[in-house]
């Protein structure tokens, strides 16, 4: 498995924000970037990179397939697309960033395009976000499950999402976290600030460290260089087994992340 367990989302992040946000995070260590088509920032992205003297073969560049682009014909296109705003060569990986509404295009057509573009050398790795378990094991079916990287999916203490995890564990498939802090409402939550204090850290570091002791890839995204740093000694702090079982406790399949006539029916 080659994703990493760390890295800088951009969502929401555009022009000087975006460019700001990445070259902070390149200049603090951050060796991953993710970013997608309908962000609108892969240029920005792409800018902030070519800026920060940071070679581009030490940089994890994530991007994802809009719904509009997922069949055959416009999938390779489009990402020929992004790979020219984000001004390199290749992507090292690339996702399907919702499944089709409405089913209109096949999962099986969208993987082997991926595939194809995985196998012209446009993308190192591929994979899926937001996908549910039957549609993972749709994605399994048309290209195997070696081929696919990650399932990113929204995933906090208020939403630890198990049916999916648990599943995509029992067959191989790594999981990526996105909005891992509930947008900001769990650093608010007691028990979190309890772990926090009992380790002397921060509640975003107690909850992305908890992420990644679950074996799930983080990508928190910050406008503040402080909120960069401090993120990034998540990787550092260690929970006990009480503070994990505390966390676990927070579930209340509280989901943020549920756009109409987007998302799919949903696992739990």
């Amino acid at each position: 498995m080659s994703v990493p367990a760390f890295g800088l989302g951009t969502f929401r992040l555009k022009d000087d924000v975006v460019i700001t946000s990445v070259k902070n995070a390149l200049d603090l260590g951050y060796r991953a970037i993710d970013t997608a088509q309908i962000y609108e920032n892969e240029a920005a992205v792409g800018q902030a990179i070519a800026e920060s003297g940071v070679a581009r073969k030490d940089i994890y560049i994530t991007t994802k397939i809009w719904t509009e682009n997922l069949g055959r014909e416009k999938l390779i296109p489009s990402l020929k697309e992004s790979i020219a705003k984000l001004g390199t060569d290749y992507v090292d990986l690339t996702l399907v960033h919702w499944p089709s509404p409405g089913n209109a295009v096949r999962v099986e057509e969208t993987m082997k395009a991926l595939l194809e573009a995985k196998n012209m050398g446009l993308t190192r790795e591929i994979g899926v976000s937001n996908f549910t378990i039957d549609l993972m094991q749709q994605a399994i079916d048309a290209v195997g499950v070696e081929q696919i990287a990650t399932n990113q999916i929204e995933l906090s203490p208020y939403l630890q999402n198990r049916n999916v995890t648990e599943w995509a564990k029992a067959h191989g498939i790594h999981i990526t976290s996105y909005m891992t802090l509930a947008y900001g409402k769990a650093l608010q939550d007691e028990v979190i600030g309890r772990i926090a204090e009992k380790h002397q850290a921060t509640p975003a570091q107690v909850i992305l460290s908890w992420a990644m002791a679950l074996g799930y890839g983080v990508i928190p995204s910050s406008t503040k260089r402080e909120n960069l740093q401090s993120n990034l000694k998540a990787t550092e702090l260690k929970l006990d087994a009480d503070d994990m079982d505390a966390i676990a406790a927070l579930e209340r399949n509280e989901r943020i992340v549920n756009p109409e006539g987007l998302a799919p029916q949903w696992d739990n």
